[in-house]
């Protein structure tokens, strides 16, 4: 099969395995950092930068609600509350907050995506409970998805960029912070805010915020263990209110670790140290935050079928131990995983130049490095050392650099010639991929043949860069409160990639690689500038408030190849002007507001696009979207209600055309075929959320989504059967109907909660009849599912006041042990997770 590889190493629908990714941390060798020195050497520059500055609030440039009420989720466990807000702030299309009680239900151990899972709209699917595995995480609103095959969603942190998320060398918000530091969470379901700044938010933006420092001095400490050999300790130290009450701050480090819920054969570990300082300086006020990130995760897999997961609901297929058959090894799961190690910081700047006057200023960077790794059932064959003679690529000791392969093998004598099979033998092996031929099969080579395969890395670098600068000034026209803003955002990133071959040092034992690469497949740079401007104006007279808004997006991507394989490329992505506005109206009832929204919404080329050497980028358009958002909020008497109808169009979609392919992946493929505009997708749909205080103590929570979202062809029949693109059918991976129910209690030292969400059938994929029509009956629709969460806490001081400043937390995620398909992706489902029981004891002082 071909692996559309490069993207994220995704796999065409035909094709049972999946892709690139890291190994286990027995093998990360020098690429897994420690605490150590690394961790004090970044604290120490981050202190450096921002001891002179900080603030007392931080600036909410860029942020979706700018004025939301935010939930400090290192003080949940201290201050249990059933102030349910979701329905967001007063703006002219849909937006929720992420509450307390959605923080609550969701254990430390987890990664912050998950978090949003229960607002109206949103569909979350990770491979396992805690997240770990970016390779199987899954975002859907409104139709549009961020997964392996598509980036359609904005995510930024405290209004700053993440600078991409795929999962090929981008960076999804678990990546910047922990989920004990997270301080709130804002989704804009659709058109989001002007200033929100993404180059994917073709829908939403989620806006992951940290929290800010306490003003009083606090020692927290926490740990967690769980199912799935799954463990965690975490400090947080918070200064209180130094310098005349002018700075306070905040430092904190995690680590974490699992095993994979299918076989326990996974080494997942996630370190992470970060601090935040604030200082308030009178007329300035200043923040700056910092993260140093470093995770290991192994991979789950997709099935490809409904008979494979009908064969058997809990087994992704990939295996747990070494055979030494390398056309069975090629799926060890310890061989496949995603290494990422992040460093993030930012510094702000907020001004209050006068009375009407605001400027806000900002500055950031970004340092990631990463691999993906894989272990193809062979060596590659990339000199040609005669025939009969030991091949360099087993022998060792040389790297070659570039050039195309001239086959493989996979079984060599012991002088390290190459073998072939016996003629006319026929292979017994039957697994993976429906089996192998004689080539693969050991039994089709003499006694004493020696297997060979190799540990293929994909090595990703970036290296980001921006400022921003944001205006609003308040005026009077009239009798008429005028609010216009303004402002700028540029990003230089230069990212690198190249694909290194290494020998398995001895395949009939195990995985361990020589560090040495015997090839290197492509080395190549991709440098990128990204400018933005945007102005909104927001005139109120009375109870209407108009706003109306322009933003435009200019965009530079090159491409250089290192070993002057392919052509160097330079290509502009320039959106029009983009138009935004809307109308919101609150009649003489108290706590309702009526609201309408428009906004065009603009994703520039990637990079990753100029990875396959032949594409058109002369013909190629930058994918564009049409979001109309129409409503009514209503809060007061301890009810908080929104009710949304939304119409989207998105044009110009960018897929990919890989070349022919057979059963399998095609580890040698860089990315031949080609992108190009197909089509598009369109949504309509209703989103329905309410909370409702039924006591003091008990809060009920509801959500409905219906999502009609379907594929719009590209008036060429066989280019759509090629990207199975049938017009008019379900968007795969999008369910039509989803809703969320939540029931939360406390009282004193106790606190409890029980949700549900319900999430309606998806296709999975699609197939043809012989006339090229889809055929529903034969297609792969996965199944509609429930799942429930549970937590119960407890304070300390129900035990003993020496105790008050302990709680426990028991989590039990999908208590009902429900089978069900999560992710879709790439043609492909990856299997839920079952039901997985965390406690945690966090400890202040």
């Amino acid at each position: 099969m071909t692996a559309n590889r490069h993207r994220c190493e995704a796999l065409t629908p035909q094709c049972g395995a999946a892709q690139t990714s890291p190994p286990t941390a027995a093998h990360q060798g020098a690429h897994a950092m420690t605490f150590g020195k690394s961790y004090l050497c970044f604290t120490a520059s981050l202190l450096a930068l921002a001891v002179p500055v900080a603030a007392h609030a931080q600036s909410t440039t860029g942020t979706t609600n700018a004025d939301a009420a935010t939930v400090n989720a290192s003080d949940t466990a201290s201050t249990p509350s059933t102030d349910i807000v979701v329905t967001g702030q007063a703006t002219t299309y849909n937006n929720s907050e992420v509450s307390k009680e959605m923080l609550m239900q969701v254990p430390p151990l987890t990664g912050p995506l998950s978090a949003i899972n229960k607002l109206p709209g949103v569909n979350v699917n990770e491979g396992d409970t805690f997240g770990f595995d970016d390779w199987s995480a899954a975002v859907e609103i409104r139709g549009f998805q961020d997964n392996l095959n598509e980036q359609q969603i904005g995510m930024t942190i405290d209004g700053m960029p993440n600078g991409n998320s795929n999962y090929g060398g981008g960076s999804k918000a678990n990546r910047y912070i922990d989920s004990m530091n997270i301080g709130g969470i804002a989704v804009a379901q659709g058109t989001s805010d002007i200033a929100s700044r993404s180059t994917e938010a073709l829908g939403g933006t989620i806006d992951y915020r940290t929290s800010d420092p306490l003003d009083t001095q606090r020692m927290r400490v926490s740990g967690s263990l769980g199912q799935f050999q799954s463990k965690r300790a975490y400090a947080r130290y918070d200064t209180g209110l130094l310098f005349n009450d002018q700075f306070k701050a905040w430092i904190s480090a995690s680590h974490q670790e699992a095993t994979d819920w299918v076989n326990g054969s996974a080494g997942n570990r996630r370190d992470n140290i970060a601090a935040k300082i604030q200082a308030d300086l009178g007329s300035v006020k200043l923040t700056s935050y910092g993260s140093y990130d470093d995770a290991v995760e192994n991979n789950y897999q997709r099935l490809f079928s409904a008979a494979d997961y009908a064969a058997d609901p809990h087994w992704d297929q990939l295996i747990g131990n070494w055979t030494g058959v390398p056309y069975v090894d090629q799926l060890y799961r310890p061989a496949w995983g995603t290494l990422r190690t992040n460093y993030f910081a930012y510094l702000k700047a907020d001004a209050r130049l006068s009375d009407t006057f605001n400027l806000h200023l900002g500055g950031y960077y970004h340092h990631n490095n990463g691999r993906g790794d894989w272990a193809p059932p062979y060596l590659v064959d990339v000199h040609n050392d005669g025939a009969g003679n030991p091949q360099s690529e087993y022998t060792g000791g040389v790297t070659y650099k570039g050039g195309a392969p001239l086959g493989t093998f996979v079984y060599v004598d012991s002088n390290g010639a190459a073998l072939s099979p016996a003629d006319g033998c026929t292979s017994t092996i039957t697994f993976p991929y429906g089996g192998a031929g004689p080539k693969y099969d050991p039994s089709c080579y003499p006694a004493g043949a020696i297997p060979v395969q190799s540990y293929r890395n994909t090595v990703y670098k970036k290296r980001r860069l921006g400022f921003t600068a944001d205006f609003d000034w308040e005026t009077q026209l009239g009798a008429a409160d005028n609010l216009l803003r303004g402002g700028v955002w540029y990003e230089d990133t230069r990212r690198t990639e190249s694909r290194e071959w290494h020998k398995v040092i001895d395949a009939r034992i195990g995985d361990n690689w020589d560090r040495q690469p015997y090839w290197i497949q492509y080395s190549r740079v991709y440098p990128q500038t990204v400018f933005k401007w945007y102005a909104e104006d927001q005139v109120t007279l009375g109870s209407l408030t108009l706003t109306g808004g322009l933003k435009q997006f200019s965009t530079t991507l090159k491409r250089n190849d290192l070993f002057g394989e392919s052509s160097n490329i330079s290509v502009n992505s320039k959106s029009k002007v983009l138009l935004s506005g809307g109308v919101q109206w609150r009649p003489a009832v108290r706590g309702l507001e009526f609201f309408a929204g428009y906004a065009e919404n603009f994703k520039s080329l990637s990079d990753n696009l100029l990875e396959v050497s032949t594409t058109d980028f002369t013909r190629l358009k930058p994918e564009t979207a049409r979001n109309i958002d129409a409503g009514v909020r209503y809060n007061h008497h301890g009810i908080s209600a929104s009710a949304t109808f939304f119409d989207i169009k998105f044009n110009n979609r960018v897929v990919y055309l890989a070349p022919g392919a057979t059963g399998g992946p095609n580890y040698l493929n860089p990315l031949d075929g080609s992108y190009f505009n197909a089509g598009g997708i369109k949504s309509r749909g209703v989103e329905l959320a309410a909370n409702v205080h039924l006591l003091p103590t008990l809060a009920l929570y509801g959500s409905y989504t219906y999502t009609d979202s379907t594929y719009l062809g590209t008036g060429a029949t066989e280019i759509d059967l090629a990207n199975n693109i049938y017009p008019g059918t379900q968007v795969t991976g999008i369910p039509k109907n989803m809703f969320v129910t939540s029931l939360d209690w406390h009282n004193g030292p106790f606190r409890a909660g029980i949700s549900g969400k319900y999430t309606g059938s998806r296709y999975v994929n699609y197939r043809a009849d012989a006339n090229g029509q889809v055929n529903l009956a034969n297609s792969w629709k996965a199944d509609g599912y429930f799942l429930a969460d549970l937590y119960v806490g407890v304070r300390g001081e129900r035990i003993s006041q020496t105790l008050k400043g302990m709680e426990l937390t028991l989590n039990v995620n999908n208590l009902l042990d429900k089978d069900y398909l999560g992710g879709i992706s790439g043609g492909g489902a990856w299997i839920g997770a079952p039901r997985t029981t965390v406690l945690t004891a966090t400890f202040d002082f």
